[in-house]
């Protein structure tokens, strides 16, 4: 399916995950974002949820994307199941990891697959990349990715040294790194899918601006709302991790709003978060 405008992020949603992704798909989501850590994820609540749409809703597999990750030991709870053995090489653990997701997800395929972050040298990343190549050769997954690669040599890297370029990268898109300049800009440049969070609870200075004000009274929408337009407009596909279901009819609502008519407020917006760079 084409890039989703909108994701459900499933961090931190422990055992309320399988009842919180049912009913974000029901309210209008179509792209789910989740990651083989139990630390921080519940993976397989994410698969029951797939296979309660599919079994009660008629929501099929293949009108759902579905993002996952491959997470390194460092970013691993070792107190809780490991979905690899962490004394396997770097290969052998991601393919054990993908065939975890794969069982956790009850699926055949997996939409995208991410790096969770970049391993300890870029020798380990480049080797961790390349077997992502591979799955993505062998189609048990479609695209492939990094998250929390804050670095565009890293990227380049991964293109020049690793074999391809990423389809994704997903990072923190918020006041306190000024954006991700950098990263944004190279992944607009190259056509790559910039995913953010962070990019509410991040940014609540923008979110009072005075410019957000006022597109929101011109066109009767949230700061939220406004600010998620704007970032869709601009290269940017937000996660959203919300568990109220007013504000996932609001987040999937955003896609339909127009700024045509602000947009010099829209431009102050922009003006400000490029000051902050």
């Amino acid at each position: 399916m084409a890039n989703a405008k909108i994701i459900y992020g499933t961090a931190w949603k422990k055992e309320r995950t399988a009842a919180l992704v049912v009913s974000a798909v029901l309210h209008g989501f179509r792209a789910i974002d989740t990651a083989c850590q139990p630390k921080h994820y519940r993976e397989d609540l994410v698969g029951a949820a797939l296979q309660a749409l599919q079994t009660e809703h008629g929501i099929k597999r293949e009108d759902l994307f579905v993002q996952t990750k491959y997470t390194p030991i460092g970013g691993q709870d070792p107190s809780q199941p490991l979905p690899y053995d962490p004394e396997m090489d770097i290969p052998t653990q991601i393919q054990a990891s993908v065939q975890t997701s794969l069982s956790n997800l009850r699926t055949t395929y997996i939409d995208s697959l991410l790096l969770h972050s970049p391993l300890r040298t870029l020798s380990q990343t480049l080797t961790a990349w390349r077997t992502l190549v591979g799955l993505q050769e062998s189609g048990v997954v479609h695209k492939i990715g990094v998250s929390n690669t804050y670095d565009v040599s890293i990227l380049e890297a991964l293109e020049r040294e690793g074999g391809r370029r990423p389809d994704v990268v997903q990072n923190r898109w918020y006041e306190g790194n000024g954006w991700d300049s950098d990263v944004w800009t190279h992944c607009r440049e190259r056509n790559i899918q910039y995913q953010s969070f962070w990019t509410l609870s991040g940014s609540p200075t923008l979110l009072r601006h005075r410019s957000i004000r006022a597109i929101c009274d011109a066109k009767g929408c949230t700061p939220a709302q406004a600010l998620f337009r704007i970032a869709q407009l601009h290269g940017v596909t937000p996660l959203s991790g919300t568990t109220n279901e007013s504000h996932m009819d609001e987040d999937i609502a955003v896609e339909r709003i127009s700024l045509d008519e602000v947009q010099s407020s829209v431009a102050e917006v922009l003006g400000y978060i490029r000051s902050l760079a």
